[in-house]
């Protein structure tokens, strides 16, 4: 089949690689000049070894728990499945490799705006919107736009290799550190309005300088179409974990319940809801529950938890 795939980050790509592998022709259409460049932490969980191999070699540190610091009391989660630090554009540059390699063509600075699709409708077979927290395919589709937090985050010239990471809470959402080999980043995701103000209180507080400092908007909460020739997949459809905002694990195992189905979206409509709405719907409730006695009754709060970094239930 003729497939178009808007947007060339992770899941963008990935979707390229897998659909020409299996024989269709696929065109990626990217509005930037270059491949990489997203504003992303690049911590994942072990789990991106299994959708793209070739990653354990862009490696720059390894996770094993994260300290948790509420004002009264610190707890610490140690991870059922390791963390590891990447650079996210290499990852994607890997990506554009292997789809290359494939026969996927890859359009750059290539901005499809909503007067494209109906051309697009005419020149497509399918069409799969990877372009991220605005998506345009989403706008084009008339769909509810998600729940927005603001991440920002900026690097300490501090070379460090420790296996855990750092969080302090907010009212809706987390500062961090998180030692990246070479260089130290620190950041906080939380509501757009409050972000840039808190997190310059606290770099104050810390006595903290920092360089390179970008934001990038963080969509919560799935938003997926029901129609037969256009889709969403990742951040497009508001897929990040709403405990930490990361969202390319997941983005991925969205990719794959897409190959899954492909050419059937109606199919993966369903299995998207049945497979991550109660796992949104738990995980909201268990942030709020446990920031709701870290703040208040943090004594109620065991000192360490096991968790799975990427699903909670």
């Amino acid at each position: 089949m003729k497939v178009a795939i808007i947007g060339a980050g992770t899941v963008g790509l990935y979707l390229a690689w897998k659909l020409s592998e299996k024989g269709n022709e696929v065109f990626v259409f990217e509005r930037k000049e270059k491949i990489g460049g997203k504003v992303c932490s690049g911590l994942f969980s072990e789990r991106i070894f299994e959708f793209v191999p070739e990653s354990k070699k862009l490696v720059k540190n390894e996770i094993n728990f994260c300290k948790v610091h509420f004002l009264k009391k610190t707890i610490y989660l140690h991870f059922k499945r390791r963390f590891f630090v990447f650079d996210r554009s290499e990852i994607d540059n890997l990506l554009k490799n292997l789809a290359e390699n494939c026969r996927a063509k890859i359009f750059l600075n290539k901005n499809v705006t909503e007067s494209d699709f109906q051309e697009f409708s005419k020149n497509f077979e399918r069409i799969v919107g990877c372009d991220g927290a605005n998506s345009i395919v989403r706008t084009f589709l008339k769909l509810q736009k998600p729940e927005f937090y603001l991440g920002i985050k900026g690097t300490e010239k501090k070379e460090s290799f420790e296996n855990f990471v750092e969080t302090w809470p907010t009212k809706n959402g987390f500062f961090w550190k998180i030692p990246k080999g070479k260089e130290t980043e620190w950041g906080i995701i939380e509501k757009p309005k409050v972000a840039k103000e808190i997190f310059e209180n606290f770099l104050k507080i810390k006595n903290l300088k920092l360089e390179k400092i970008e934001s990038a908007i963080i969509p919560q909460g799935l938003v997926i179409p029901k129609n037969e020739k256009i889709t969403l997949c990742g951040d497009a459809a508001g897929l990040t974990k709403p405990w930490s905002g990361g969202g390319v694990i997941w983005g991925l195992i969205s990719a794959n319940l897409l190959l899954k189905n492909f050419p059937d979206f109606l199919k993966y409509q369903k299995e998207m809801k049945k497979f991550f709405l109660l796992n949104i719907t738990f995980s909201k409730f268990l942030k709020k529950f446990v920031y709701f006695l870290g703040f208040n009754f943090p004594y109620f709060l065991p000192k360490k938890f096991k968790i799975d970094g990427d699903f909670l239930i």
